[in-house]
């Protein structure tokens, strides 16, 4: 499969980017220690600096791998980290993709979150091999729910990640956007 790993996107307000090491106090401010955020995205809350710290090398560390995907979303006008957009999961063999993002409660409502998904997906079917590109949602993140439902991509009954772990999206809603040839 042909990869392109994580280039950097210019969109109207906003670069994605490879993470860098100075982006730590951008992370803690702005997104990794809210609950709020780290919440309705499914992960943990990083208060300590050193533990945001690893998450910060391993992202760092994974673009030695063309197949990893793992954008800084630093907002044009104030140059600063304001969330991420990432690939969670590859499937290589299905040349399918699984989207998650998250933006810094103080960003929110901006259209922030959509424009950088806009932008992957384009990137992804123009540099890559990949054919579809998955996401879904908590059907109580109704922040996420709205971006979604402003994308391109369109509901669907399940997501690789539930097809392969033999179960329904119980109070998920699954997106998806197929590569036009």
């Amino acid at each position: 499969m042909h990869h392109s790993g994580t280039k950097t996107i210019n969109t109207p307000r906003l670069v994605l980017r490879r993470f860098e090491a100075g982006d730590l106090e951008d992370m803690l401010r702005n997104w990794v220690s809210d609950p709020a955020v780290q919440t309705e995205y499914g992960e943990p809350v990083y208060s300590c600096p050193a533990e945001a710290q690893k998450l910060l090398d391993g992202y760092i560390s994974g673009y030695g791998s063309d197949s990893f995907y793992r954008w800084a979303v630093t907002e044009r006008s104030s140059g600063q980290n304001i969330g991420q957009i990432a690939f969670c999961r590859v499937y290589e063999d299905i040349r399918t993709a699984e989207i998650e993002y998250c933006i810094g409660t103080a960003f929110q409502g901006r259209g922030y979150a959509g424009e950088a998904l806009s932008a992957v997906i384009s990137y992804t079917f123009d540099t890559t091999d990949f054919c579809r590109l998955e996401a879904y949602h908590r059907a109580e993140n109704k922040k996420s729910g709205r971006v979604l439902e402003k994308s391109a991509m369109k509901k669907t009954g399940n997501v690789e990640r539930f097809r392969q772990q033999g179960i329904s999206p119980d109070g998920e809603v699954c997106y998806c956007i197929e590569k036009r040839e």
